[in-house]
């Protein structure tokens, strides 16, 4: 029971309970138009505390293991988004599930997960929080841009409209980089209140899934998806982790990386965010359509959490025995 409740984020929870109030309870008229005004207010909010959270130093010090971050953001951007459009070949779920397993895989990489999978796991911790920094950074532009060229070729929709650009200057860009350049002044404070401003975060990421699933149950979501649609979706899910995690395992062989850094490729370039993902289809996509691209990142966020907790205890213990073995002798 205790491991249960550890591989069950409480954060999904809430998820799962918003979309499950949206779904009984949708915003439909001037309703909609609040919950609409206030996703875009909490994704505002979202991306000025990311900029502000992203230290100076992080970002300069990228430039001292190139490699491994170039790895990761190689990974990230590159590997993911071929094994997206492979899956999206395959017609095994609904065109709006295609589109939204596509949208999954041109997210950038979490930033607390993949820190603190990599610290259990004994990786380079210094490393992770770069990598990880560096992938957030990136995705604001290369997402969009990655929709943009990828979605729209492969037919699953993502023309970036001249509003769609608009929205990712004012609502993504421009926050992150005003919080960031405030950080001298507001770092402290944004420091010293994490949890507080953590759950901030969180708030803002519940008003624009419920704004979002709002728009996509008036239009009828619940209608068009099975549960044979969802099982073969999650199940869809753990190959593309499964396949990910032989690729960065394999990458880091070749590229004969550290332990520790081989571990920081596989944990940073196996995540996907949900807290970017969220605010990005709400920038992107037109309310009704983004409940259902949505779906993909939710499931694929907390099979990546469960899959990767169990992996980072599973090197964490071998790295502590192999450390214990060494003492002893």
């Amino acid at each position: 029971m205790n491991r249960l409740r550890q591989a069950l984020d409480p954060f999904l929870l809430l998820l799962i309970a918003t979309v499950a109030l949206a779904s009984v309870l949708p915003a439909r008229g001037q309703g909609a138009r609040i919950a609409d005004g206030l996703a875009d207010a909490g994704i505002v909010l979202l991306f000025f505390l990311h900029g502000a959270k992203l230290s100076r130093g992080a970002i300069w010090g990228g430039a001292k293991a190139w490699k491994l971050h170039l790895a990761t953001l190689g990974t990230t951007f590159v590997a993911f988004p071929l094994m997206g459009l492979i899956i999206g070949r395959v017609g095994l779920v609904p065109a709006d599930m295609r589109a939204g397993l596509l949208f999954l895989t041109l997210l950038p990489s979490t930033v607390q997960s993949s820190i603190a999978f990599t610290a259990i796991a004994r990786g380079n911790v210094a490393a992770a929080v770069v990598s990880a920094s560096f992938s957030n950074l990136l995705g604001i532009v290369v997402t969009p841009l990655l929709v943009a060229l990828l979605m729209q070729r492969s037919g699953t929709g993502g023309l970036i409209s001249l509003s769609s650009v608009e929205g990712i200057l004012s609502q993504l860009l421009l926050p992150f980089v005003v919080g960031h350049l405030l950080r001298p002044w507001i770092g402290g404070f944004v420091d010293r209140h994490k949890a507080m401003l953590g759950r901030v975060d969180r708030g803002s990421i519940l008003l624009v899934v419920y704004a979002a699933f709002s728009a996509a149950v008036v239009e009828g979501l619940w209608s068009k998806v099975s549960a044979e649609e969802l099982t073969v979706l999650a199940a869809i899910c753990v190959a593309l982790l499964i396949a990910i995690l032989l690729f960065t395992y394999a990458v880091g062989r070749m590229l004969g990386l550290s332990r520790e850094d081989a571990i920081v490729l596989q944990f940073c370039g196996s995540k996907k965010s949900l807290a970017s993902g969220v605010p990005i289809a709400g920038v992107l996509f037109p309310a009704s359509a983004a409940g259902p691209i949505l779906l993909p990142v939710m499931l694929f966020h907390q099979i990546q959490l469960m899959a990767c907790a169990w992996l980072a205890r599973r090197y964490g213990s071998q790295a502590d025995g192999k450390r214990d073995s060494e003492v002893d002798s």
